[in-house]
């Protein structure tokens, strides 16, 4: 939701920031100096000192820092929650909800876990439960709902990797933050040429040293997904290596040359491009079906990015500005405007065995990527039992799991209780769900049948 300057003449509103010294509460801090109607009256973070280093850089005179052991909520309106914690994030998003306080949830990964519980507790307090702009699960949600909004039948929607392969065509070397790897073929194979999978499917060899998947991508559109029903069309994600003028030819039917088997898919790709080319910036798109030709040949005339043969067209936004944009979110969770895009548990984020594991196995989310040795997360259709990926944080195998499979609820031992209620919610939303379908579909038999 955009709003115009002139809703900054308002009251104050209160800001609780969790994770508040990290990368995206740096970002937020910072754009908060530009927005003097959202006030960060209590920042949530263990070091304290690093906190008031920052604090000080920023030319901030933030309210109280606490550690989060004991949080006062008399004096907020609004949390928003970014510790990246499933079990920390959940408590605080609960107690905000409990002591009246709208929640704007930038942690994705609580999100998987928790949201849908989440979110029905803040409707039934007349409360916003929203994620945050800044970040791609919310500039997605945005950009689709304009895409519908104009009528365009949506094939395809997603976002880049965070980072861009870089390749030098002097010397054939890619770059993807920081590491590199020798691709001299990859500049041969700069056009996709006449059979689009066979060149993705030889990109992706030529890259494959570098680590383009990432747990963070897979959470994200599992966010986006349980807010708009789109799925995956493959559970780990095709992850293509694309150029941004490629994605309406890279993201049409199987049919027509390219890489997908249904429509109303998410995905992620990693953006290719040379050195003096700008950056996807992680940014979100949206693949959609053209409909008159005659109206896409002349946008494609002024720069826009349309299929080969017409048939598809990519709209999309080269950016996601952390912080930056989040103060939009504040506003709508406060003003009430903006859809809400209340989750459903559509899909999962779960939790596949990459090799055996043996009882006794702890799990722990961990690296810059939040990922769990030893699973890989994969997006699927909720199946009873199976375990939410992030839910495993802290906890450990009772019994051994052999490789390929989903790491269910009964494998476990040691779950955070919070973050489990709330998955356990969602579970109890699908039954009463499917037995809500079987009535209709016994009454509509038996209507036959009469």
């Amino acid at each position: 939701m955009i709003h115009s300057h002139a809703v900054r003449d308002r009251d104050p509103v209160r800001i609780a920031l969790t994770g508040a010294n990290g990368g995206y509460g740096r970002t937020l801090l910072a754009q908060l100096r530009s927005t003097p109607e959202l006030v960060p009256a209590l920042l949530v973070e263990p070091d304290a000192d690093g906190m008031r280093r920052t604090l000080a850089e920023l030319g901030l005179d933030a309210g109280a820092i606490t550690d989060g052991a004991d949080v006062d909520w008399s004096g907020v309106d609004v949390l928003i929650e970014a510790s990246g914690k499933v079990a920390a994030g959940t408590g605080y998003a609960t107690a905000a909800l409990e002591h009246g306080v709208h929640v704007v949830m930038v942690s994705k990964e609580v999100d998987t876990v928790a949201g849908v519980a989440l979110a029905a507790r803040a409707a039934e307090a007349g409360l916003r439960y929203l994620p945050g702009d800044g970040d791609q699960p919310a500039n997605l949600l945005r950009l689709l709902d304009w895409v519908t909004a104009t009528g365009l039948e949506v094939v395809a929607i997603g976002k880049s990797g965070e980072y861009d392969l870089v390749l030098d065509p002097a010397t054939g070397v890619v770059t993807q933050a920081g590491a590199t790897v020798h691709a001299p073929g990859l500049v041969d194979l700069l056009d996709l040429g006449a059979d689009v999978r066979a060149t993705l499917a030889r990109r992706a060899e030529l890259v494959a040293g570098l680590k383009r998947s990432a747990a963070a991508d897979l959470c994200e559109m599992t966010v986006v997904a349980t807010r708009c029903g789109a799925v995956p069309d493959r559970e780990d994600l095709h992850y293509p290596v694309a150029r941004v003028t490629e994605l309406a030819d890279v993201y049409a039917a199987r049919e027509h040359g390219g890489l997908l088997e249904r429509s109303g898919v998410i995905d992620v790709f990693s953006a290719l491009r040379l050195p003096d080319e700008a950056s996807f910036a992680g940014g979100v798109f949206a693949v959609v079906r053209t409909g008159d030709p005659v109206t896409w040949e002349l946008l494609r005339g002024k720069g826009h990015v349309v299929s080969r043969d017409g048939r598809y067209a990519c709209l999309y936004w080269p950016y996601h500005a952390m912080g930056v944009e989040t103060p939009l979110t504040v506003h709508a969770a406060v003003d009430g405007t903006g859809p809400a895009h209340a989750p459903s548990p559509s899909v999962l984020l779960a939790a596949r065995t990459a090799t055996a594991l043996d009882a006794g196995t702890e799990f722990t989310v961990a690296g810059h990527h939040h990922e769990i040795d030893g699973v890989t997360p994969v997006v699927v259709a909720p199946e009873p039992g199976a375990a939410p990926y992030y839910l495993l944080d802290g906890a450990r195998l009772r019994r051994p799991v052999a490789a390929g499979e989903l790491v269910r609820l009964d494998d476990l031992e040691g779950l955070a209780p919070g973050p489990l209620d709330a998955h356990l919610f969602a579970q109890a939303q699908i039954a009463q769900a499917q037995i809500a379908q079987a009535q209709v579909a016994a009454a509509a038999t038996e209507g036959v049948q009469a």
